[in-house]
C-alpha cells in the first residue's frame, strides 16, 4: 500500500470546481511535483494535504491513518511556504526551534535537533543571525529547517523558490532534493516551472482545470505526452493538427491520430543549397518525413541554438546545440527538415 493515498478529492470555491475527483497515490520517501499553470489546482491540493483547506468530498491518507479530518496541528504534516514565513524578531536558532518549543521539549533536545538541523542546511556559525542579514536563499534554508526539525511524515513544498533568482533557484533546488534524499523524507513539491519538475521529481502530476492531465517519471512527461495540454506545457513541443499538416509540404503523416506532438530537437535541419551533404544529412537509416522550408528566425538561448521555419505556411521549431549548426543557415536560408517516424506522437487535442 502506498504511503499517501488521495482518492476522489473535491473541492469549490463559489460554486468553482478547483479540484475534481482528484486521485493519487505516493510511496514512502518519494519525491512528487504537482506541475501546472495558476488556478491549476496544485496549491489547493497541496493545502488540502495540510488541512488549510478541508475538502468537500474524498479521503486523505498517510501512513495508513485517514487525516481527512484532522486539523493542521494533528496531522504531523511539515509545509513550506514561497514567502519564507520566518519571524523577524528571531534569530536563525529561534526561528528552527520555536515549533518544537510549542512541542514542550526541554532545551538540551531543542538543542540537539536544531544543530542536526543547521548541518544539514549548510548554516552552522549562522544560527544568531537574524532573517534580515540573510540572503533570500539562507532564509529559504531556514523555513525547510523549521519544517524538518518536527519530522513530519510528509514535507508539503509550495512554489518554495519562486521568490529567487534564476542562479539561486537552481542551486537550492538541488540542494532541497539532496537534503530529501538524505533523510528520506515523502515530500509533495508544487511549481509551475517545467525545468524545475523535471529536474527534482521522482514523478510529476500534471494538472489542469482541478484534474491530473498526466502522471509519469520526468523522461516519460517530457518525451510521451499524451494531450495537446501537455505537450504545449512541458517544453516547446511543435503542436499540430492532422487537419493542418493534410496538402502542405509534410506529407504522409505516421500514424492514425488526429493531433501530433513533435520535439524540437527531434527535427534535422539542413541547408537546402548544399544539395550532397543534405541528402546526407536527411535520408538516415529509417522511414521518416522530409519537408522543405525557409528559416525566419534564429535565436541563440544559451546552448541551444533555436529556427523558426515556414513550411507552407506552417511553424516549425527546431532546435540544434549551439556551435553544431551548420553555419550558411540563417534567415531567409532555404532548408530541408527530416522528422523520424518514432518522433511524431500522436496526442489527444485539448477539451
Amino acid at each position: 500500500m502506498s504511503f499517501v493515498n488521495i482518492r476522489d478529492v473535491t473541492k469549490s470555491f463559489h460554486r468553482n470546481t478547483v479540484l475534481n475527483r482528484v486521485s493519487l497515490s505516493i510511496e514512502e520517501g518519494e519525491f512528487i511535483t504537482l506541475l501546472g499553470p495558476s488556478g491549476c489546482g496544485k496549491s489547493t491540493l497541496l493545502r488540502a494535504i495540510a488541512g488549510l483547506n478541508p475538502i468537500d468530498e474524498g479521503s486523505i491518507e498517510v501512513g495508513g491513518r485517514d487525516i481527512t479530518h484532522l486539523p493542521p496541528r494533528k496531522r504531523n504534516v511539515g509545509m513550506v511556504f514561497q514567502s519564507y514565513a520566518l519571524f523577524p524578531n528571531m534569530n536563525v536558532f529561534d526561528n528552527i526551534a520555536f515549533g518544537l518549543k510549542m512541542d514542550g521539549l526541554g532545551k538540551d533536545r531543542i538543542r540537539a535537533k536544531v544543530e542536526e538541523m543547521l548541518a544539514i542546511i549548510d548554516l552552522k556559525g549562522k544560527e544568531g543571525r537574524y532573517p534580515h542579514q540573510m540572503s533570500g536563499g539562507q532564509q529559504q534554508r531556514v523555513a525547510l529547517a523549521r519544517s524538518l526539525v518536527k519530522n513530519p511524515t510528509v514535507l508539503l513544498l509550495d512554489e518554495p523558490l519562486s521568490a529567487l533568482d534564476a542562479k539561486i533557484r537552481r542551486s537550492l533546488r538541488g540542494e532541497i532534493r539532496q537534503i530529501q534524499r538524505r533523510l528520506n523524507m515523502t515530500t509533495v513539491f508544487v511549481t509551475h516551472d517545467q525545468e524545475e519538475a523535471l529536474t527534482v521529481s521522482d514523478r510529476i502530476f500534471v494538472m489542469n482545470h482541478g484534474v491530473i492531465e498526466q502522471a509519469g517519471s520526468p523522461s516519460e512527461i517530457y518525451t510521451s505526452p499524451v494531450s495537446e495540454y501537455v505537450a504545449r506545457f512541458i517544453g516547446n513541443y511543435n503542436v499540430w493538427s492532422r487537419e493542418q499538416l493534410q496538402g502542405r509540404a509534410f506529407r504522409g503523416v505516421p500514424g492514425e491520430g488526429a493531433m501530433f506532438a513533435v520535439r524540437p530537437e527531434a527535427i534535422r535541419i539542413t541547408d537546402a543549397q548544399a544539395q550532397a551533404q543534405a541528402a546526407a544529412d536527411t535520408a538516415p537509416e529509417g522511414e521518416g518525413i522530409v519537408a522543405d522550408g525557409k528559416v525566419s528566425l534564429v535565436s541563440i538561448l544559451g546552448n541551444i541554438q533555436r529556427y523558426e521555419v515556414e513550411v507552407s505556411g506552417l511553424r516549425v521549431t527546431v532546435d540544434t546545440l549551439s556551435g553544431h549548426a551548420p553555419d550558411r543557415i540563417g534567415p531567409g536560408a532555404e532548408v530541408k527538415l527530416y522528422i523520424p517516424a518514432e518522433e511524431w506522437k500522436p496526442i489527444r487535442p485539448s477539451a
